[in-house]
């Protein structure tokens, strides 16, 4: 009998210890810094969240640049808010492709792509290909970031 209590009572004593450590900022008398939750892929209209493409033809080619705001859409890209909506949409459009991921070998072309900045409060600097089809996937979901740059066929 004294067992099937100890059976009863150690869970319920461990999620009510549990449950007693979580909380949040409030809960110690200091105010969060920010609200929780989710924010937006789109930046504010802080001068901070600027980028600047480069995009080459070939590794060799020469590189022209643009630069990208939004809200509003500018900075000198040619398809300012054609890039700014694709990249509203995209889900985590700086983020590479994971080393673990088996990817095809469909060539998309020789074109690459460079993006720095600052994007959402966040610091970018990564290289876009279509060397393969995750590279290839991944540069068609921001593909109005790189202008003038035909589609694969």
């Amino acid at each position: 009998m004294r067992y099937r209590t100890l059976l009863f009572v150690a869970p319920g004593l461990a999620l009510l210890l549990s449950s007693a450590a979580c909380g949040d900022e409030q809960a110690n008398g200091n105010p969060a810094a920010e609200p929780s939750g989710t924010t937006s892929v789109r930046p504010s209209d802080s001068p901070a969240d600027t980028l600047t493409i480069e995009v080459k033809t070939s590794e060799k080619a020469e590189a022209k640049s643009y630069t990208l705001t939004c809200e509003p859409p500018g900075g000198g890209h040619p398809r300012a808010a054609e890039a700014c909506a694709a990249l509203d949409k995209a889900e985590a459009p700086f983020a590479p492709v994971p080393e673990d991921r088996m990817c095809t070998k469909i060539y998309g072309g020789p074109e690459v792509a460079t993006v720095k900045g600052t994007w959402n409060g966040k610091k970018i600097d990564t290289r876009f290909t279509r060397e393969d089809g995750c590279q290839l996937n991944r540069w068609t979901k921001v593909a109005p970031l790189f202008p003038d740059v035909p589609e694969p066929n």
